[in-house]
């Protein structure tokens, strides 16, 4: 990653951002009556370990309709059921299991039903063999615009994508998700059909305006502050069946508070691992836990408050559940080059404005800036495996290098734009940064203090306005294996990207390195590792008087010299499975010797 030039301070305070356009085309979405041979509307799948996970989402059946659901693979030139399922009368989704797949070719496949309907698509081999993995990844679907998405279709169709991510928000309608979740089957099946996607519901799809899971409580208090679900928990269920029960199978299934399931899993896509984890199941609720310093208990307006003073003890962000799954997530190599963690939204405060041009906050507790020692948590598990972050939810796109202790000593982080952005946010900071690079064309790059006291160096962000239609877009992400390196683009709505004039928004793209996600400054060294007879080896750092792992990441070639942060005594492994070698008591060094360790395989 280039170094920030030092930037002297603003001498004038810089103008405020200009309202935004809404087009309101959204009405409340219904249920279509379509023709007996068109009841399945789409279907999402994934491939996880040998088994294929698909779930079609039909149209509502008719009294004395089949419920049968039948997945068909081509066969030569014969269609061979598979897997057979019930559509769910509960929100009309049928699901299929099938073991021992054979993922290393493509494969046509077709979902039936007795009435006549045929819905077709591919289900891809694991690409595996290519030296790059593209991600295309997407957040909020708005309500105010229920047409057509043929221009993100297409360009998606043009860039051929390995993954999708739906981050959440596929439905703003609070009471109504089956009609909406048609409607997004039909905006982006055309995609969907075709390669594996991640849909994640976030707090639009299970029926409020913000979040604060807390375990599954009830939520007593109108825009649910006080933590918990509003919704029934049926209802929150049923969604959650919906976008998520093609995912691979949760690391732990037990259910939270209510019998409300969860799916905090992981997926490996052509050797790149990401972990999908939900931001905000496990998150307390401000209300009642702190003092209010604003117009509600999530919004702080204060000019004068102290940020350590809302990061109480009795907050919680990802839960000790989750925290334990990313823990031992990030260890484990096996089949992987490099890691990176999907989830509802980033661990910072990255917006300033927040609705309305003049609408400015001091902080914004449903950001996962808060609490503070949550994020410095989840953010340190991230780290120990160079994972790279995408995300959503904000609406303004942003890239982000988080900091805990000092700035960039850990992650980086990628809030992808809004499909349809009707409720702008700003990134637009009243002071000056520490530092910002010179040949930045955005004026509030470089090294902030979010709104909650967090370190945060801005790469990047798309604040909206009318001319660039609000900064709606989407995100792709390249995972280059051979060089590691992490190519963040972003696509503004409305352009053609097949056309050799198309730009993304200002600022982008951004290319930054797997170790940069561990960007903490080495103190102390261990001797050079010189491995031989393993290609691109997984190491690992435990610090024996703690006995922590300090990091664990696949190397690119076969020396490494590790940097390690504290004075101490450590145990290296080298290898993964069954053949992993190990040094114990190597001693660390304050300065960069000639000493080596060799290592053979």
């Amino acid at each position: 990653m280039a170094l920030l030039a030092a930037d002297a301070p603003q001498t004038a305070p810089l103008p405020q951002p200009d309202p935004i356009r809404i087009d309101r085309k959204g009405r409340r979405p219904t249920i279509p009556d379509v023709p007996r041979d068109q009841v399945i509307c789409f279907a999402l799948y994934t491939v996880q370990d040998g088994t294929l996970k698909l779930s079609a989402q039909l149209y509502p059946l008719r009294q004395g309709e089949s419920r049968d659901v039948t997945l068909e693979i081509l066969d030569g030139d014969q269609w061979k059921p598979v897997a057979k399922s019930q559509a769910d009368e509960r929100g009309w989704l049928a699901t299929f299991r099938v073991e021992n797949w054979d993922h290393s070719r493509d494969h046509q496949y077709r979902v039936t039903h007795p009435g006549g309907a045929r819905y077709a698509g591919r289900i891809r081999k694991d690409p595996r063999h290519k030296d790059e993995i593209v991600v295309a990844a997407f957040t909020g679907n708005s309500n105010t615009d229920r047409g057509p998405r043929a221009d993100i279709v297409a360009n998606i169709k043009a860039q051929d994508p390995d993954l999708l991510f739906f981050s959440g928000d596929q439905s703003y309608d609070h009471k109504a998700h089956t009609a909406a979740w048609l409607l997004f089957g039909r905006q982006f099946g055309e995609i969907i059909k075709d390669r594996p996607t991640i849909t994640i519901p976030d707090d639009h799809d299970v029926g409020q305006g913000n979040l604060w899971g807390e375990g599954g409580k009830v939520s007593k208090l109108r825009g649910g502050a006080d933590g918990g679900y509003t919704m029934p928990a049926d209802y929150v269920n049923m969604v959650q069946r919906a976008q998520t029960s093609h995912l691979p199978d949760p690391y732990d299934a037990t259910p939270i508070g209510q019998g409300i399931t969860v799916y905090y899993t992981s997926l490996n896509v052509g050797g790149i691992d990401f972990a999908i984890i939900e931001d905000r199941k496990f998150k307390t609720g401000p209300a009642g836990l702190i003092p209010p310093q604003g117009p509600r208990p999530d919004h702080i307006t204060d000019p004068n408050y102290d940020p350590r003073s809302v990061d109480v003890p009795e907050a919680r962000l990802l839960g000790e559940r989750q925290l334990k799954f990313l823990h031992k997530w990030g260890q484990d190599w096996s089949g992987v080059e490099m890691k990176a963690a999907l989830s509802q939204t980033i661990f910072a405060g990255g917006a300033h404005i927040h609705g309305k041009h003049n609408a400015r906050l001091k902080a914004d507790l449903d950001s996962n800036g808060w609490p503070q020692a949550g994020r410095a948590r989840a953010l340190e598990e991230l780290r120990r495996c160079f994972a790279f972050h995408i995300a959503g939810d904000q609406h303004l796109a942003t890239v982000i290098h988080h900091g805990v202790n000092t700035w960039e000593d850990s992650g980086l982080s990628y809030c992808v734009p809004s499909i349809v952005n009707f409720y702008g946010r700003w990134w637009w900071p009243e002071e000056a940064p520490l530092k910002h690079a010179a040949d930045n064309p955005l004026p509030f790059t470089g090294r902030y203090y979010d709104g909650l006291g967090n370190k945060v160096t801005m790469h990047a962000y798309a604040n909206p306005t009318t001319a660039n239609h609000n900064a709606a877009g989407y995100g792709l992400v390249r995972f280059r294996k051979p060089s590691r390196q992490i190519v963040i683009e972003c696509w503004p709505r409305h352009v053609d990207v097949t056309d050799p004039k198309a730009r993304q928004h200002p600022g982008w793209p951004i290319t930054v390195r797997q170790e940069d996600n561990y960007g903490r400054r080495a103190l102390h060294y261990l001797p050079e590792l010189r491995i031989s007879g393993r290609e691109n080896p997984v190491v690992q750092i435990v610090d024996e008087a703690s006995d922590e792992v300090v990091y664990t990441v696949r190397i690119k070639g076969d020396t490494i010299r590790p940097k390690v942060f504290k004075e101490g005594v450590y145990t290296i492994r080298v290898g993964e499975g069954d053949h992993v070698i190990g040094f114990e008591n190597v001693k660390s060094v304050e300065k960069i010797s000639d000493g080596y360790l060799q290592v053979g395989f």
